[in-house]
């Protein structure tokens, strides 16, 4: 498909004049025509079925789903709901309580039907209701919490005494709601069927949503937590404590999926964060890590708390927190109304108590610990109600959405690791506790899930050879190598180097002496350091901005020129806040790569790695593939090819001013793809389409991405542009496909086109995606899959070129396979070829000796993002941060630029 013809590039001007109408022409009503008709690009079809590499038959956790009523229709009623006085209810969760009323209440008027609801705006039923529009009035009895995760028993919370009931001025216990169900769209269920020929539609999407909202309704009634397409049940056997008053919650995903081997349900192990129930101060305490109440920092403690529910005793009601009380529970006055006394004006005499009397004198509870604590405010802004602290216990299944800490980060993988029998247990056993035989919608869908797991064909794809110093090559066994006894294979030369120490406690010249002796027999010629820097230990305790500057003013001084790169100690492994600021100035203000190591253990090993990444970072090679040395690459030698790694890096869930980070890196010096570079831009936060691929800033000036990288190829490829541009994109949904190929794509082509007008290269796109559901186990093993494993068949797209890939030795738990998406192939690659690139790229990450998981140009982009995002940390982001960033009325927001970096460091693997 040829895009460059269809863009009517300025050629209009040379048509010659129309013919001449004839007479008897009746003239026709012209149809407002388009300005430029733009070609939509859609995900290309698969051309066929690999066959490279031995045969193996793999099992995965797709369960074979049969449908046999395809005549049927599901019918789509949005649902609106209102209390009393016609305000709608904004509330979430409410939803599903009076949705059940309604079918308790009304089950003739809706002829039985059973129906499947989203918790939201949206319910759906097989066939249709009785008219297209219904309207109910329910009354639910003692509506506490707004959100009730089947954490409360069924019949009610066990009423509050009457003096509870008084104080919270609830003149009622029940509330009425209004109900709307009314007619929206039919969705037939042949979309399903058609869906399984590769047919997709928007109705087979539809009709495979309505499946999945009747699995997350089925999780809802047995009490579990809901999370996107996962269910958690309430089962202290599922949590792990991670530190801070956070435990990781076990539960299971699960998904309709259309594949060509049909329709199946994906289902998987999945984890949620959430905060550990009970008591309210037991969870403060481990949050902030305290010795005991009195020892918490109750302002950090109150936004903390906001919005968690609590049960309080001992009336067992339900509350949302809303704040905390200004004085402790002592001294904290309200004001009780008199029960019989009426003052002058016949209101209610009302006289002022401290909370701690109310519940010790007027309630009879006894208070152990709360007196001198805050009380806990569940009450309006205007009408606080203060319960003491130690009568509220946190509901559980409360999610935890902050950023964990990197403690809790790692105690959660450790925690959360399945050996692949282990999580083929587990999800066995999930399909039996599930019982979906029972769920009555599906039922009368006529679905049954077959219980056992799919069985598939893999092919192990034997590993690509490589290339050390000295010529020798060898096979990476195992998806793994090492370099005992090996030169790299361009080892570079250290002549002007120093050593920087902040304040590392390390033995630094038996470090030296091991890092020269060790580069020396991997065939890197080191001298001695210029000079080692310590720290002023006046400095230690200074901001890190602070220490990074004086540290760099005495390198400046001492320094006879430019050092080669600067070794640089850190005092933590990981998380160093001097990383962010180091790098920065380096990079951007002197142009000075660095290689920052925090020595704990140092061995062989140890030292071996770090010169991996120094020889990378100053323009060696420590492999290369063999089929990159001949140039015999399939398609890629023989024409000159780029390649691209493209990823946008996210803040954290609880940073949603952050600018995202885009990076963009690509191959250098063909026929090489060993090679990369990196191009980063910050763009508006949480935006997933990067903006700055092209950014014409004048006629004859393109600030873009592309340009930089496409110049840099030019000059390192013996002045050649390249014919084929091969695109690896990470981190996009299907949902985003379009996007890719029809935004980020042209910004692409507009590139080439600026640079010249005449040249139109063709284009590879392909998407990697790591975070999906499906594993792959080898049958009647405790093994992973073998490293190479692909699998394009069964469990895949019934129409779309996808396969599956295991490049790595899964180590530790279950392999997570990288599921690849072509989405362009205007090369016309065969499908053997294309997995074998993929395979090989996995093989050219030159900071491990391992065959990695993802291919190596999406991992350096996604390293070049992180390195670059930790500038950021520390910049002083007032100017936007007012902002928020992200999109507004007005359009996308300014984020702050990033520094550029020095000419001399930024054509270098600075992020390796």
């Amino acid at each position: 498909m040829d895009s460059f013809e269809q863009e009517g590039n300025g050629a209009a001007e040379a048509l010659p004049p129309p013919p001449p109408i004839p007479p008897d022409v009746a003239p026709m009503k012209a149809e407002p025509e388009p300005a430029k008709k733009k070609v939509v690009r859609v995900p290309m079809a698969r051309r066929g079925l690999g066959s490279k590499g031995q045969k193996t038959p793999i099992i995965t956790n797709h369960f074979k789903v049969n449908v046999t009523n395809v005549d049927g229709h599901f019918f789509h009623y949005s649902v609106a709901l209102f209390y009393e006085d016609g305000r709608p209810v904004d509330g979430k969760g409410i939803g599903r309580k009076v949705l059940d009323r309604v079918h308790e209440t009304y089950d003739t008027e809706l002829a039985g039907k059973k129906f499947a609801y989203d918790g939201e705006k949206s319910l759906f039923t097989v066939g249709p209701l009785p008219r297209n529009k219904l309207e109910f009035t329910v009354v639910l009895e003692d509506v506490t919490s707004n959100r009730n995760n089947g954490n409360s028993s069924p019949d009610g919370h066990g009423s509050p005494n009457e003096s509870d009931r008084k104080r919270r001025r609830r003149p009622y216990q029940s509330k009425t709601f209004k109900v709307e169900i009314s007619f929206a769209a039919k969705i037939p269920m042949q979309a399903i069927a058609n869906a399984l020929r590769g047919q997709e539609s928007e109705n087979s999407q539809e009709a495979l949503r309505v499946l999945d909202i009747i699995l997350r309704q089925h999780a809802a009634r047995q009490g579990c937590l809901l999370v996107r397409q996962s269910f958690f049940h309430n089962d202290p056997r599922n949590f792990a404590d991670v530190g801070g008053g956070v435990l990781g919650c076990r539960g299971f995903h699960s998904s309709f999926r259309t594949a060509q081997g049909g329709l199946s349900l994906n289902i998987d192990v999945s984890t949620t964060m959430i905060i550990q129930p009970g008591p309210v101060v037991d969870f403060l305490i481990a949050n902030q890590n305290v010795k005991d109440p009195f020892s918490v920092d109750w302002a950090k403690a109150k936004r903390t708390l906001k919005n968690l529910r609590v049960k309080t005793s001992p009336s067992n009601t339900e509350y949302k927190i809303t704040g905390l009380s200004e004085r402790p529970c002592r001294e904290q006055m309200f004001s009780l109304k008199q029960k019989g006394g009426k003052d002058d004006n016949g209101d209610a005499q009302a006289m002022e108590v401290t909370v701690y009397d109310y519940f010790v004198n007027y309630r009879h509870i006894e208070l152990r610990y709360s007196a001198d604590l805050p009380c806990i405010n569940v009450g309006k802004p205007k009408r606080p109600t203060y319960i003491p602290l130690e009568l509220c216990s946190l509901v559980s299944l409360q999610r935890y959405t902050k950023a964990l800490s990197t403690f809790q980060r790692a105690s959660l993988v450790e925690k959360s690791r399945q050996k692949p029998q282990e999580r083929m247990r587990v999800l066995t056993d999930a399909l039996k506790i599930n019982n979906y035989e029972a769920e009555p919608m599906l039922r009368s869908c006529g679905i049954s899930i077959n219980n056992s797991f799919t069985q598939v064909e893999g092919r192990v794809l034997s590993a690509p050879r490589l290339k050390v110093g000295n010529g020798e090559d060898f096979f990476p066994r195992n998806g793994r190598w090492n370099f005992n006894n090996k030169k790299l294979v361009e080892p570079t030369k250290i002549e002007r180097w120093a050593v920087v120490n902040f304040s590392a406690r390390c033995d630094l010249r038996g470090l030296v002496r091991d890092l020269i002796k060790c580069g020396d027999m991997k065939g890197i010629q080191i001298e001695p350091p210029f000079d080692v820097f310590e720290e002023n230990p006046q400095n230690r305790r200074s901001p890190p901005l602070l220490r990074v500057e004086k540290m760099c003013e005495e390198i400046q001084s001492k320094l006879p020129g430019a050092p080669q790169f600067l070794l640089c100690l850190l005092p933590e492994r990981k998380n160093s806040d001097l990383y962010g600021p180091w790098k920065r100035k380096n990079l951007a203000e002197f142009g000075v790569v660095t290689q920052c190591i925090a020595p704990t253990r140092v061995n062989d090993q140890y030292l071996t790695n770090v010169l991996l990444k120094i020889n990378a970072k100053l323009g060696g090679l420590n492999s290369m593939l063999a089929v990159e040395q001949s140039p015999s690459i399939p398609l890629v030698s023989k024409a000159p090819t780029i390649i691209l790694g493209m990823d946008v890096s996210h803040g954290s869930p609880g940073q949603s001013d952050i600018p995202s980070i885009a990076a963009v890196v690509s191959s250098r010096q063909w026929p090489l793809i060993s090679r990369y570079r990196a191009s980063v831009r910050t763009q508006s936060p949480k935006l997933e389409m990067i903006d700055s691929l092209y950014k014409r800033v004048s006629d004859v000036k393109d600030d873009g991405i592309i340009r930089e990288l496409l110049l840099d190829f030019y000059v390192t490829s013996g002045k050649r542009k390249p014919d084929q541009i091969i695109i690896f994109r990470d981190g996009v949904s299907e949902s985003q496909f379009n996007q890719v190929l029809n935004i980020e794509l042209d910004q692409i082509i507009e590139a080439c086109k600026f640079l010249d007008e005449k040249w139109s290269p063709k284009f590879v796109v392909i998407v990697a995606q790591k975070n999906h559901h499906t594993k792959f186990f080898l049958p009647g093993s405790p093994d992973n899959v073998q490293p190479g494993t692909v699998i394009d068949n069964k469990v895949c797209h019934p129409r779309n070129n996808d396969f599956y890939l295991c490049a790595h030795a899964g180590m530790i738990g279950t392999t997570r396979p990288t599921h690849y998406h072509v989405l362009l192939d205007e090369v016309g690659f065969s499908a053997d070829d294309l997995q074998e690139l993929v395979h090989s790229l996995s093989y050219v990450y030159q900071r491990s000796t391992t065959a990695i998981s993802v291919v190596a140009p999406i991992c350096y982009a996604h390293l070049a993002a992180t390195q670059i995002g930790q500038f950021m940390k520390f910049e002083d982001m007032s100017d936007t941060s007012s902002s928020h960033g992200g999109m507004t009325s007005a359009g996308a927001v300014p984020v702050p630029q990033l520094p550029k970096l020095q000419d001399n460091v930024c054509n270098s693997m600075f992020f390796c």
